[in-house]
């Protein structure tokens, strides 16, 4: 298991109720996975399955949340922030991993 760091941006921070956290994972959806059902709050996890995320500064795809983690890594959680609906931003994004995929 590796420290996974989190980092919440705007109203997924809101939502969390802290800037940050950590936990040990195995893997990025493992990692969020279990800070979804640790709050088992329904409106921290509608926030975050309209969110993006980078790992380590980097756009993740579904295929990077589960890659087995190595080494510590960073993940910031974006919630779309650029205006307009959820359904354009999802659309403009296109390939990037969604917390929807995930919890």
């Amino acid at each position: 298991m590796e420290k996974v760091s989190l980092y919440y941006w705007a109203g997924a921070r809101a939502a969390a109720g802290v800037e940050s956290e950590s936990t040990l994972a195995t893997t990025v959806r493992e990692a969020l996975q279990g800070v979804v059902a640790a709050r088992a709050d329904p409106a921290f996890s509608r926030v975050v399955k309209a969110c993006s995320l980078l790992v380590d500064g980097v756009a993740a795809h579904p295929d990077d949340l589960d890659r087995v983690l190595t080494e510590p890594v960073r993940v910031d959680v974006l919630p779309p922030f650029a205006g307009g609906s959820a359904v354009r931003f999802r659309a403009y994004v296109g390939t990037s991993a969604h917390i929807s995929s995930v919890v």
